[in-house]
């Protein structure tokens, strides 16, 4: 671990000199792929013994991981608190949970190991009082110095359920401040399991059994994780050998006073800055984008003021997590960083080698009547610095020192006589205070308060696809008139007055034959749509990754999530296992973007980066257009960032990179209109039916079920996945090996027909058998062109073409099977 932390010494100071050891046990916990901490980690390598004057408890665990007393590479405490959070996610079994911290020295790490499971919210212990706060509880932790927490979460509701509460401090020692403050969050809101996380386990046998009668007494579990397990032998007589140890000698005078300057820091208002008031998994997006910004601005400050220095980031008692993101960002911006923290808990300094806190700080408390002084320790690098694999070793030991508070610390004792400002230029050290606005408690009251985000809906109450295979984010209209002539409709919407997503047209049955044709297109493509669906889903998880969530836009895409979701449950074959992903639908309406509401459903329920956004089939391109522009729309109004990149079975139009073939093939899914896409209308934007907060809508047209094929076609194309199974391999990497950037041919084909045929607008021309069929079937026609004459794959258009009294023309060279041209109403 050198140049993570402190170098570890064979025989520390406290061992050589008082007795004072630390007994390695076991360790625990896996290394992942980047980490930057060795695969095991001992007790000597996460803690040393250290010092304080407190006859309660006199020894110090000193962690090399937490960034707390000693200056530690941000990225070896994020690896840390990450390590310590898979151990949870293990432990927990894949059940969500609720996560504490304990203030102060664990409410950063807390907060890692929240990130790290995607808790449902995350909260931390305070000892600052908060006039705009309401306390929830609290607890006592006896041997401290500052005994009283308080918990603050706004509003207190949200974190009042039966998840399983998962407690994260820096060490357990003996786990009485742990079990009080179980006890006393069991008072107030019973729960039936507890999980106590941290990064070293250093109780003994008779401390253990207080848990385990501890959880009796409640009738709940109470299961313990760490990173390492071990106990502290103190000798006797510890307490009155560090008594007569000399004075310490505190804060250090440089012949040269350092620099100061400040630095105001964006942060949005509505967005927590820790968890003092409660960070919820909705807020998690938003804070990552936070703490971007905040970075990008404050590393341009660095840049101008302090080119070429190593920089040490200070974060101020209880706000650690976003100091140490800040602190981590630097780092992997190329700028060398350290990490740690003020204090207030004081210890014994001694400036010996081997021994942790070789320099100390004492001074007056920045916050408003405050009368206990805080404390920092050593706040320099060691003279043995020598960074982390491929960093840069810097030019100088002495760092930049920026120093993150909050307003409630921005105040004239900060920078007065005694200050934190004061005695670190004092040392020599140039000093930038970063100051980061809070977010006001109560706005996150008001907020968190709101109505709750509509519930999705599932089969067979709407739709006649099963529950488990899609979640339509959807408001259910199938009560409301909303059907209207297709000609009438047609006008309406040409003529400007009427948006085409405001209304339904009436849902057009195909007579038997056509009926019949679609049974024989099916058997004749099963295996094709098969191939491709299997391609497209292994793309997605190759490039996305295993935990991907697929969200079709309906309704033409949720058939192809539905069978993406089948294949990649199925056994997709050697070294690829089979996942359970969800699938949700959602509405996206062209000139209206997506629904908005349903992104902030995704968002609050899933990381939005493992979103996958799914369709159909490419025509000319513009819902990928749209759905990039709405993404984009969504973002800059404050929502989190989605993956705009587009999945499809098919991409003629050469519109997407990830596509299962870019053939202009029939897809039987494209034959019909609801009967084959679950019994579910198109979605309908009307602000007469949809009001603020409530998904975009849609009709479950229960009365059409004899004539539902929707379970047919799915049942058809899964039964062929066998058939295919050995050939997806071969066609996933002939398309990954392929040119895939998009080229837009489709629209420039569309282009050239628009103005050959003397067409108003791109939208009256729908290139592809799925866009050419939609015009038969819920447009006004006015025209077909066709490639060949008799091509298999629109013989169906083709027989709905002549039911509907449209004329067929061949053009040769068309670049699509088929095209659809819709009339113009305004010029008949």
């Amino acid at each position: 671990m050198s140049g993570a932390a402190l170098d570890v010494v064979d025989i520390p100071w406290a061992t050589k000199n008082l007795g004072l050891r630390l007994h390695h046990e076991e360790s625990y916990g896996v290394a992942r792929p980047g980490s930057v901490l060795p695969a095991e980690l001992a007790i000597a390598e996460l803690i040393q013994p250290g010092l304080r004057r407190n006859p309660k408890r006199v020894h110090l665990l000193v962690s090399t991981v937490l960034g707390k007393h000693l200056p530690t590479d941000p990225r070896v405490v994020l690896d840390g608190g990450n390590r310590l959070g898979d151990l949870v996610r293990e432990m927990l079994g894949g059940r969500e949970a609720l996560v504490l911290g304990f203030a102060e020295t664990a409410t950063g790490l807390g907060h890692c190991v929240a990130a790290r499971i995607d808790a449902v919210g995350y909260l931390h212990s305070t000892r600052r009082d908060v006039d705009a706060a309401e306390t929830l509880t609290g607890f006592e932790e006896g041997h401290s110095h500052a005994t009283s927490h308080q918990l603050q979460p706004m509003p207190a509701d949200i974190f009042v359920n039966d998840l399983p509460l998962v407690l994260v401090d820096d060490e357990i020692s003996t786990g009485a401040t742990a079990l009080d403050a179980i006890r006393a969050l069991h008072a107030f809101s019973p729960r039936s399991r507890y999980v106590l996380a941290s990064l070293v386990d250093m109780r003994l046998d008779a401390d253990r059994t207080a848990f385990e009668r501890a959880a009796a007494e409640l009738g709940a579990s109470i299961d313990t994780v760490c990173l390492a397990s071990g106990h502290t032998v103190l000798p006797d007589g510890l307490v009155d050998a560090v008594a007569g140890l000399p004075e310490p000698a505190l804060n250090p005078v440089a012949a040269q006073r350092g620099s100061f300057s400040r630095i105001d820091l964006p942060w949005p208002a509505a967005v927590p800055e820790g968890g003092r008031h409660g960070v919820l998994r909705a807020d998690f997006t938003a804070f990552d984008a936070a703490v971007g910004a905040a970075h990008d601005v404050l590393r341009a400050r660095l840049d101008t003021d302090f080119a070429g220095r190593p920089v040490l980031v200070l974060a101020h008692e209880e706000l650690m997590y976003l100091p140490l993101r800040l602190a981590a960002e630097l780092a992997d911006s190329g700028t060398p960083t350290r990490y740690q923290t003020t204090t207030r808990s004081p210890a014994y300094v001694l400036d010996e080698p081997g021994y942790p806190l070789r320099r100390g700080f004492r001074f007056t408390a920045p916050e408003s009547g405050q009368e206990q002084p805080r404390y920092l320790y050593n706040a320099h690098w060691s003279a043995e610095f020598s960074g982390q694999p491929g960093e840069v070793r810097p030019a100088t030991v002495d760092p930049v020192l920026v120093v993150v508070i909050d307003p409630p610390a921005d105040t004239e004792e900060l920078v007065a006589d005694g200050g934190l400002v004061d005695v670190l230029t004092a040392s020599g050290a140039d000093v930038l205070v970063a100051v980061l606005p809070g977010a006001d408690p109560r706005t996150l009251h008001a907020e968190r308060s709101a109505p709750p985000l509509p519930a999705p809906l599932h089969g067979p109450a709407f739709g006649s696809y099963a529950a488990e295979e899609v979640s339509w984010l959807l408001k259910d209209l199938s009560e409301v008139d909303l059907e209207a002539d297709v000609a009438v409709r047609e006008r309406r919407i040409q003529a400007g007055v009427a948006h085409y997503a405001e209304s339904l047209p009436i849902e057009y049955q195909p007579d038997a034959a056509y009926r019949s044709l679609f049974d024989e297109v099916l058997a004749d493509s099963a295996e094709r749509l098969a191939l491709a669906v299997a391609t497209v889903a292994e793309l997605v998880v190759a490039e996305r990754g295993d935990d991907v969530v697929l969200v079709s836009l309906a309704r033409a895409g949720t058939p192809i999530g539905v069978l993406m979701r089948r294949w990649l449950k199925s056994g997709r074959g050697p070294g690829r296992p089979s996942l359970d992903v969800p699938h949700y639908a959602v509405s996206i309406v062209r000139d209206r973007g997506i629904d908005a509401v349903a992104l902030d459903y995704l968002a609050q329920h899933h990381d939005p980066s493992s979103i996958v956004f799914v369709d159909g089939w490419t025509g000319k391109g513009a819902i990928t257009h749209e759905l990039t522009e709405a993404l984009e729309a969504y973002h800059a109004a404050g929502g989190a960032r989605f993956n705009p990149e587009l999945a499809v079975l098919a991409d003629p139009g050469h519109c997407v990179r990830t596509y299962g073939t870019r053939d202009d093939f029939l897809i039987a899914s494209a034959c019909l209109n609801s009967t084959v896409s679950g019994l579910v209308s198109r979605t309908v934007l009307n602000d007469t039916l949809i009001g603020p907060g409530e998904f975009h809508g849609a009709k479950f047209y229960r009365e059409l079920a004899e004539d539902d094929v929707s379970l047919r076609l799915l049942d058809t194309v899964s039964a062929a996945f066998e058939a295919v199974r050995d050939r997806v391999p071969a066609e996933v990497a002939a398309v990954r090996d392929s040119d895939r950037t998009p080229t837009w041919t489709g629209w420039a084909s569309v282009e050239q027909v628009r103005a050959e045929y003397g067409i108003a607008s791109v939208n009256f021309v729908k290139p592809g058998v799925g866009e050419t069929t939609r015009v038969l079937l819920r447009r006004m026609p006015w025209l077909v062109l066709v490639r060949e004459a008799e091509a298999p794959e629109h013989a169906h258009i083709r027989l709905l073409a002549a039911a509907r009294g449209v004329p067929v023309e061949v053009v040769p060279d068309l670049a699509y099977s088929c095209m659809g041209l819709i009339k113009d109403v305004q010029q008949t």
